[in-house]
Order: structure tokens, then sequence, then C-alpha cells
């Protein structure tokens, strides 16, 4: 099924071109309207440019001024190998149609809402024939039938055109194209961007990452440059100043160049219940300390994962050769 989109917004158009497979662009006088487009034939000349293929309106009130028009826009410098003039479908339409065929042009009959219209382009030697499936659902009626329909006389009679699916509002307008069948859909850039959105593909590829990192990445890799060290005799409240400048929920307490212990803003809470605010005027080493929960710089983040579930703890003291180099937080491991 070709995949077209549909938009006269040139930066969307550029940056949905950039996927590489998309088959052509479906724009309409109403869209570069919108858009506030003042000079349409220069729009379409740099569209021609950035498109497999282009497909453009070619207006007129009889079949012949339809030609002169496709032909005028030829003469702009389109390729007529990849230029399809989109024509609403009446029966000077399907006339313009059947002579811009025989002209070896591409026509793409739109503005279809019934069989009997699809029919007489298909007749006519329609590349494409449009229904509109979004309108037709505004009115009530049952435009995926139609579009079965279309496909289904395509079928049967072996007519040479593609049964295009448009007016297309949401995702599910693409599945109902692809279970029908169709040839082609043209769809706005907003629901393309949409198609391959899914939580739980995002929640999938999330873990995918994340258990990668865990196996392939050091602790070092993830460390922050700031290394939280504060020495024994320093006083709480200088100690939670430089927690809070870092940024950390912890300081790593040492003494004669030895780690003493962990300092954590839990302990802090802890000893405020206990004693009160009187503990703010001790030095940060007259606490008593568990030994810290400590890992090796080089180790992989698998290990620190597996650490972090062992002991219960938010924070682990990073070493190397011993010396502390700095604080993990169990963060560290989803960032």
């Amino acid at each position: 099924m070709e995949l077209y989109l549909d938009s006269a917004d040139l930066k969307e158009i550029e940056e949905a071109f950039q996927l590489g497979f998309l088959n052509g662009l479906t724009t309409t006088p109403t869209f570069m309207h919108r858009g506030g487009v003042t000079d349409v034939d220069g729009l379409i000349v740099k569209l021609s440019k950035i498109v497999p293929v282009l497909q453009i309106e070619a207006l007129g009130d009889t079949a012949e001024q339809v030609l002169a028009e496709a032909k005028r826009q030829l003469d702009l410098g389109l390729d007529p190998t990849k230029t399809v003039f989109k024509i609403p479908v009446s029966l000077e339409g399907v006339k313009a149609c059947n002579l811009l065929r025989k002209s070896g042009l591409l026509v793409n009959v739109h503005l279809v809402y019934t069989l009997q219209q699809a029919y007489m382009a298909m007749h006519a030697g329609a590349t494409y024939v449009c229904p509109l499936v979004g309108r037709l659902q505004d009115q009530g009626h049952d435009a995926l039938d139609l579009v079965s329909q279309c496909v289904n006389a395509v079928d049967h009679y072996g007519y040479d055109t593609k049964v295009m699916f448009s007016s297309v509002r949401h995702a599910e307008h693409v599945r109902n194209a692809i279970n029908l069948g169709v040839h082609t859909i043209t769809a706005p850039w907003k629901v393309m961007k949409a198609l391959t959105d899914n939580n739980l593909t995002a929640l999938g590829t999330q873990q995918f990452v994340e258990h990668t990192k865990l196996m392939t990445v050091r602790v070092k890799d993830v460390l922050s440059s700031k290394n939280p060290i504060v020495t024994a005799d320093t006083s709480v409240t200088d100690a939670l100043v430089k927690m809070t400048e870092y940024g950390f929920g912890s300081i790593t307490v040492t003494k004669d160049n030895k780690v003493v212990g962990v300092f954590t803003d839990g302990d802090l809470r802890r000893k405020l219940q206990e004693n009160g605010r009187e503990i703010l005027t001790k030095k940060i080493g007259e606490f008593q300390y568990k030994e810290p929960v400590s890992i090796d710089a080089d180790s992989l983040l698998n290990e620190a994962a597996d650490l972090f579930k062992k002991t219960k703890v938010d924070t682990i003291l990073v070493t190397e050769s011993g010396k502390p180099v700095g604080m993990l937080d169990i963060q560290d491991l989803k960032d």
C-alpha cells in the first residue's frame, strides 16, 4: 500500500519526507489557503523538488480547461512522470480525466462519495480514485463500505486504478485502510506520527535501554563530578550546607584521610527527633557510624543495582583504590 502525506505545510512536509519511504504528497487549495499561501505556483514548484510524487489540483469548468490548466502547470517545470493531477469528479471531470490519460498524464479523480462516481472515474482511466472517508462519516454514511466496494470493483473488473483512502482523521482510519486492502492512503502528519506510538512499546524499549545500561556501563561512567566530603571536625550545620550546595541527600565523613561513615538527611531527621536542635551544634564526627555501603568505581551498574536492592539504601559510596570519589544515587541507574 502506498503511503502519501496530506499537507501543504512546508515545514512538516520537509520533516515527514526525512523518513525516506513516503511515496508522495497530496495537497489541496484549501490546505494552501489555510496556510496563508499567496504564490501557489511557487509552492508547487518547490514541493515538486522535495517529494517523489506530487498530487496537485487541476481545476476548470470544462474538460478542455482542466487539460489546459494541467499543461500550464507542467510548463512550470514539473515532471509529468512524477505529477498527478487531481480532478473533482463530474461529467466534465471524468471527460478531462480521459483526455489527460490519453496524453500520458496521471490523474486522481477525487471528492468521490458514491460507487457510481468511482465507477465513472475508473472507466475513464483514472490512475487514482479517492473516496473521502472522514467527510462521509461526518455525514453519517458508511464510508468504509464505500471504500470496500471501490476495492472490489477494481479487483472484479480489472481496472488499472488505485483506490486512495483519504480524509484520514485518526490512526484507526489507517488500520481500516489496511484491512480493506486499499492501494494507497494519504494521511496528515499528526496522524502519521502517531502510527508507531504504543505505550507497551515505549515501556519495553525503556526496559531494554535500562537493562543494557546495567550490563555495559560502569559506575564511574555515570558518577557526578561532585564529591561531597567533610572531615570529622566539621559542624553539622556546615555539613548540611555542603550537602545542600552539592544537591545530595548524603555526605561522606572522613578522618585522617580515611572514611568514617556516611551522614544522610535521614540520619539528620532521626537525630533531631531524638535529641532536638542541639545536635546542630555538634561536630559531624561525634556520631557513631556503621560501615558505609560502598562500591568500586570500576564495577558495572548491574552490581550497583544488586547492592541497592540488597541493602535497601538510596545512596552508595563510590571508592577508587579505597578512596571516596563520589556518591551513587539510585536514580543514577535510570537517568
